[in-house]
């Protein structure tokens, strides 16, 4: 009943905005939106939330708040008709404090109840049954808005082991990101002590991210925005001081609030995520949009790749699985396990295989230089392009090309089948 946009699946669950720091208090009247509300509770996307259910529905609601104050957002399940209904919220209205927003989930898909209830202040009237997604749908679209358009994806990628070139493949997607589909696209170097962004795109910025991870009560986005340095009309980055002068020991929430402004500030964010395991990293990767692994063809990277991606697929139970590039794909005369079965043994599909071209990368890398802008034609920047895309949500479908002996051949194939 709720005009606000909803989604359904993994891929709509990457559109959704993170819910801020608010208080919720759910008071439902069946074991199944209970379930519903709790599994919600443990997305990504409601983390920063504090997320209680209770049973009893608004005559709970009612009993519990005479003596307690009332949360950000008050959440009741129904199964009452319309003048009962009406009753409980004004009776519960007594005891709410101003700014306490309160959603109903109902059973009866009325557009007049819906309408009585607005009119008397309640925020939002969803039909149940429904499902985690929407749930979180529906909170987000309370406090952040009916439109998406704005929000910032997020990119993290990392490797699964050291040296397989991951921060390379990041900033050449960031690149294709910006250029191909002309999004304003920031690189973020998580990789404080050791990172290369700067390098990459020859760039010596003064100040970068460190700035914004160490002085978190200056974090604004014109203080972020003073922190970027500029590589073309529609790429910034964020790099990292490449300094071992001090210590990183950092808190599991460092780059929260960072990653809070450049969703809200920037289309693209493509995170350039070191090869480690700490609190940190673990929440960086666990609340981006899209995880992105990179592999090289042997043993260790396959192993290291399995964990990765079982981790992550029990924290974003909601989102789609981390994708895989393989990257030094060929190497001669280096025994490689085959794509196949690389694919086979993690479940999924590679979204990218990246030859092994020394020559290429190395001339791209000692200069500062992106792909693109050494060999504008070469077969990767195409391939970098649709990886990109993809990871942005706005890969297109190829179609097969019709030829004027596709009938004939599909009817001598018929024949041999016959």
């Amino acid at each position: 009943m709720s005009d606000a946009t909803t989604f359904s699946g993994a891929e709509g669950a990457s559109l959704i905005p993170p819910v801020p720091r608010i208080s919720v208090q759910s008071f439902c009247e069946s074991a199944e939106v209970a379930s519903v509300i709790e599994e919600a509770a443990r997305d990504r996307r409601l983390s920063k939330a504090h997320v209680k259910t209770h049973m009893g529905g608004v005559a709970a609601a009612i009993e519990a708040f005479r003596s307690a104050p009332t949360p950000n957002l008050i959440v009741l399940e129904t199964f009452s008709g319309r003048d009962e209904l009406i009753q409980q919220l004004e009776a519960l209205a007594e005891f709410c404090d101003s700014g306490t927003k309160v959603m109903v989930l109902g059973h009866e898909n009325d557009i007049s109840l819906y309408r009585s209830l607005v009119s008397r202040g309640v925020s939002d009237y969803v039909v149940a049954p429904l499902d985690p997604i929407s749930f979180i749908s529906h909170v987000s679209a309370l406090y952040n808005g009916q439109s998406n358009e704005a929000l910032g994806r997020v990119i993290a990628v990392v490797g699964a082991k050291g040296g397989v070139g991951a921060s390379t493949l990041a900033h050449n997607l960031a690149w294709s990101i910006s250029r191909s589909l002309e999004l304003q696209t920031i690189v973020a170097d998580l990789d404080l002590p050791f990172g290369t962004v700067g390098l990459d795109f020859n760039q010596d910025p003064p100040q970068g991210i460190a700035d914004a991870v160490f002085s978190p009560e200056r974090l604004d986005a014109n203080f972020i925005d003073r922190l970027l340095s500029r590589c073309s009309d529609t790429l910034n980055i964020l790099a990292a001081p490449a300094s071992i002068e001090r210590h990183y020991d950092l808190p599991d929430q460092a780059f929260d609030g960072l990653l809070d402004i450049l969703r809200a500030t920037s289309p693209a964010i493509v995170l350039d995520v070191p090869h480690q395991w700490s609190a940190w990293t673990k929440r960086v990767l666990v609340n981006s949009d899209e995880v992105a692994i990179v592999v090289t063809p042997d043993l260790a990277n396959l192993r290291n790749a399995k964990i990765l991606m079982e981790s992550l697929r029990a924290a974003r139970v909601n989102d789609v699985a981390p994708h895989v590039i393989v990257n030094m794909s060929g190497v001669p005369k280096r025994p490689e396990i085959p794509v196949a079965d690389f694919a086979k043994a993690l479940e999924v599909t590679p979204i990218g295989v990246v030859p092994f071209e020394p020559k290429l990368f190395g001339s791209a890398t000692n200069n500062g230089q992106m792909l693109a802008e050494v060999d504008g034609a070469s077969k990767l920047v195409e391939s970098f392009d649709e990886m990109g895309r993809l990871l942005m949500g706005r890969a297109t479908v190829r179609r097969v090309k019709k030829t004027l002996l596709g009938p004939l051949m599909r009817r001598l194939g018929a024949r041999k089948a016959s």
